[in-house]
């Protein structure tokens, strides 16, 4: 389905309107959600998930530039990939 979606940013930025297609199962999950009164528009929604895929890109991006500083000072001989594995154990433990 095409939908054309007014993205609401901050006051700097000028509200823009985006036309996107969706498969059916993503439409029918938006529709959903807005069923269940979380979230009170399509537009809303996808702002929202937006933003959280945004979050999670800034916290990875800071994880790797930690990464990278403690590898280059020598500081361990383990690899970004071991210390992510160490760090992602530790979390689901």
């Amino acid at each position: 389905m095409m939908y054309n979606w007014c993205i609401f940013a901050s006051k700097r930025n000028i509200m823009k309107r985006q036309s996107i297609s969706l498969t059916k199962p993503n439409d029918e999950w938006l529709k959903a959600q807005i069923n269940s009164e979380e979230y009170t528009s399509k537009s809303e929604l996808i702002n929202a998930l937006i933003r959280q895929a945004r979050k999670q890109q800034f916290q990875a991006d800071s994880i790797r530039a930690k990464l990278d500083k403690s590898e280059s000072s020598g500081f361990t001989v383990d690899t970004k990939e071991q210390i992510l594995e160490q760090s992602k154990s530790l979390l689901n433990a």
